[in-house]
């Protein structure tokens, strides 16, 4: 009663709100009513590894070939006939009116075993193919967290470049109304369009990214995302040999890859105890009744019984040699693949470490060279426009070259992040120091 009384008060008073226009429209909300406490990145990765759905058919996948070992592993049910006699068979016991028989097929030696070997690494194989997936999953919630962050920074530094150029709109009328020519004006106002167009454009951008993190959090509805939490990040040189062996020891999409390898070889063993024959133990019992003609003879209705072995005999060679070889081929197969993802990965991490090396080059340049210029030249500008020594576009331009080069620097420090991220994730180590992909005993 409490909850549906409160969820009618909190409609009635939306709805009130949004008569008198208290509610801002979608692009201007900050935060969602419902969301889960989202701030920094830990709380972004949290809340996927939890609620992403494809994560969890990845895990449910492992769980269905984890069951498949004890299948594997076992023997074939065994087999119980009767045979009812609708004629007995006459003996010199007796007639022989029904017979039992129990059997049970044996694999023959190391079969059994092969086939577990096989199911286990296919299993350990969908095992890392889950990790791979927390890893893939925590890359790309870190990057989109990151360019959602970029949006902040690039709506917030626009929206203060326009309200500059804004402030300026009253001295340059005034200059006009002094004599000074319209065309600084019209220049102005220009220029305050294309930033507010820009602005606009930054806002719809916004839209979309939220969509996007709420898809990969598995979070329900349309309303923004807060903004995150984060700050530029302290410039770090990376050991690329060490990063080398770290992908080659702990990367799951490799580990996945070794486990196929292994499953390929198991099979090929199993291929070729195809065509060792298989054993058959089995015990009959034969139910006979008392006979009718010489009732004293020795033995009479006694239950006679025995035990069988049979085994099958393997003939089709054609059949066990393709065997062989399919099981060669895919062998074959998955190490040529590793050497390709081993290739790939290298690649991934120089391209990463190239780009986190750019990024934190153009991070020291603009925060800490050109960005003061920058802002010294608007300050200059301002004032110098003001005592009637330049003009409005001399204005302009450094008000743009400030924008642009605020945009950048926080452009490299996502970008920087961005890449860090891409190494943790390619060498399987621990995101931001806190997040790491699920071992196999937890």
């Amino acid at each position: 009663m409490d909850r549906s009384r409160r969820r009618k008060t909190l409609k009635i008073v939306l709805g009130l709100a949004l008569s008198v226009g208290l509610v801002n429209p979608l692009l201007e909300a900050d935060e969602a009513p419902g969301n889960p406490q989202l701030s920094g990145l830990e709380d972004y990765l949290r809340q996927a590894m939890a609620a992403n759905p494809q994560l969890d058919a990845f895990e449910r996948r492992y769980d269905a070939a984890m069951q498949r070992i004890p299948q594997a592993s076992a023997l074939p049910d065994p087999m119980f006939q009767v045979t009812h006699f609708v004629e007995s068979v006459q003996t010199r016991t007796g007639p022989q009116e029904n017979i039992f028989m129990l059997s049970q097929k044996i694999p023959w030696f190391g079969k059994l075993s092969s086939r577990e070997n096989a199911a286990s690494a296919e299993a350990q194989a969908l095992w890392f193919a889950y990790q791979s997936q927390q890893l893939m999953l925590a890359r790309t919630v870190s990057v989109a967290f990151y360019e959602y962050g970029y949006m902040e920074e690039a709506i917030r530094i626009t929206e203060e470049n326009l309200n500059l150029l804004r402030k300026l709109e009253p001295i340059v009328e005034e200059k006009v109304r002094g004599g000074d020519k319209i065309n600084a004006l019209l220049r102005l106002k220009v220029e305050i369009g294309k930033i507010d167009d820009r602005l606009q454009s930054l806002r719809q951008k916004r839209v979309g990214q939220s969509a996007r993190l709420r898809e990969l959090l598995a979070l329900p509805g349309t309303d923004l995302l807060p903004w995150p939490e984060w700050t530029a990040p302290e410039m770090i040189t990376l050991d690329g040999p060490s990063l080398v062996a770290a992908i080659e020891a702990n990367n799951p999409d490799l580990q996945m890859l070794e486990r196929k390898i292994s499953s390929a070889e198991a099979r090929r063993e199993i291929a070729r105890l195809e065509s060792y024959p298989d054993i058959t133990l089995g015990f009959n019992y034969i139910q006979t009744g008392d006979p009718v003609v010489n009732p004293n003879t020795p033995d009479a209705g006694q239950d006679p019984w025995g035990f069988t072995v049979a085994v099958n005999i393997p003939i089709w060679f054609d059949k066990y040699d393709a065997a062989k070889a399919e099981a060669l081929a895919n062998q074959r197969s998955y190490e040529s693949e590793y050497d390709n993802r081993s290739n790939a990965l290298r690649a991934e991490l120089s391209a990463s470490l190239a780009s986190l090396k750019d990024a934190n080059r153009r991070l020291r340049l603009y925060g800490e060279d050109l960005l003061g210029l920058a802002r010294q030249a608007v300050e200059n500008s301002r004032s110098d426009y003001e005592s009637g020594r330049i003009g409005i576009l001399d204005v302009i331009d450094s008000e743009r070259s400030l924008l642009d080069l605020q945009l950048l620097y926080w452009r490299a420090a996502a970008d920087a992040w961005q890449q860090r991220i891409t190494i943790q994730a390619l060498a399987n180590l621990p995101i931001l120091g806190t997040f790491h992909a699920t071992q196999n005993d937890e």
